[in-house]
């Protein structure tokens, strides 16, 4: 794993006088129909269809990419809401009921958990136990910039299970194989189908992992810093370290001794850019950059369906985004 962790840092220089609020999320609009939210009986959307509801967009974008015109995708998580706190209502889960296949992560979405726990008849599938789920915070690890190779220690949301598992391609893959086994379950006259889309889908994820391979393969700088700690598995898979202002939980507040920390990462390692995102407040990012004298820029979390494009397309805009910010050959 390669999150810093930041608590063990000796802060250099003067303590950073920032206020430490984050906020919860703002709004992303998208036009996708699989973002239309579970107050919609799935069921109803497209007569014939496979109704298939899912926790929030990377698991819509799988579902849709791989079900192609033979399902009805519906994400629990509607347009305009930030997924890691969305509370579900009665209504939500009475919709959530009348699918035939459900695809979540447990552990993610406290009160989709709940909801799962009491519908009955549709398949359910949870695809946290393919995709190898880690810690990315509160654990040591090794800081491999030269500027400051060092362990340290960073408490946010000590001991939670990082879900974050979409933005490494290689994840996503099994996470595509598993969703394409429980349409195929639910929907075995469409087998076919469904294995020719998940050929084709393999083929655009191993498109994105070989760019980011390459494409982070000889960089200046190995150290990123994040408004929330939801790239781990991304720093994991590229040999990297991601060095994130608040913890797991994006709404989780920093400490003046973090942002100190964090300060010292940007001396150390000569960092320009503060990456912030859309979903969450950028003022702490902001103040912090202003203190420090780099730039913000945003790095797409994908917790959302983006404004244009897709899965595919923003994970691109975020590798050009990195390899500016690290300063890749």
């Amino acid at each position: 794993m390669r999150t810093l962790n930041l608590r063990r840092l000796t802060a250099v220089g003067a303590a950073l006088t920032l206020t430490a609020a984050l906020t919860a999320c703002s709004a992303l609009s998208s036009d996708s129909p699989s973002t239309s939210g579970a107050s919609a009986d799935p069921s109803s959307t497209a007569s014939g269809k496979l109704a298939v509801s899912v926790s929030f967009y990377p698991i819509a974008y799988l579902a849709e990419a791989i079900g192609g015109e033979h399902v009805s995708v519906t994400s629990v998580t509607p347009a305009n809401v930030e997924p890691h706190d969305f509370e579900l209502s009665p209504k939500d889960v009475t919709s959530l009921s009348s699918a035939k296949v459900v695809l979540y992560v447990a552990g993610f979405q406290a009160s989709m958990d709940d909801a799962v726990s009491q519908v009955s008849g549709p398949s359910v599938t949870d695809l946290s136990g393919v995709v190898d789920l880690r810690h990315h915070d509160g654990v040591e690890e090794e800081h491999h910039d030269d500027a400051s190779a060092t362990e340290a220690d960073h408490d946010h949301d000590a001991g939670a299970l990082d879900p974050h598992f979409w933005l490494d391609p290689s994840r996503m893959q099994k996470a595509a194989d598993a969703v394409e086994k429980a349409l195929v379950a639910a929907d075995p006259q469409h087998a076919g189908d469904y294995e020719a889309n998940l050929k084709a889908l393999t083929a655009t994820l191993t498109d994105v992992d070989t760019s980011y391979t390459q494409g982070l393969s000889q960089c200046e700088r190995t150290t990123f810093i994040t408004s929330h700690a939801a790239f781990g598995y991304l720093a994991d898979r590229y040999h990297l370290t991601q060095a994130p202002i608040s913890g797991i939980d994006p709404e989780s507040e920093p400490s003046p001794a973090d942002l100190a920390a964090i300060k010292q990462v940007v001396q150390s390692t000569g960092t320009t850019t503060i990456f912030t995102e859309e979903l969450v407040s950028p003022k702490t990012a902001q103040a912090l950059a202003s203190e420090t004298g780099t730039t913000t820029k945003v790095l797409n979390p994908l917790e959302s369906a983006p404004d244009s494009g897709d899965y595919a397309s923003e994970m691109k805009s975020n590798l050009s985004e990195l390899r500016t910010a690290l300063a890749c050959k």
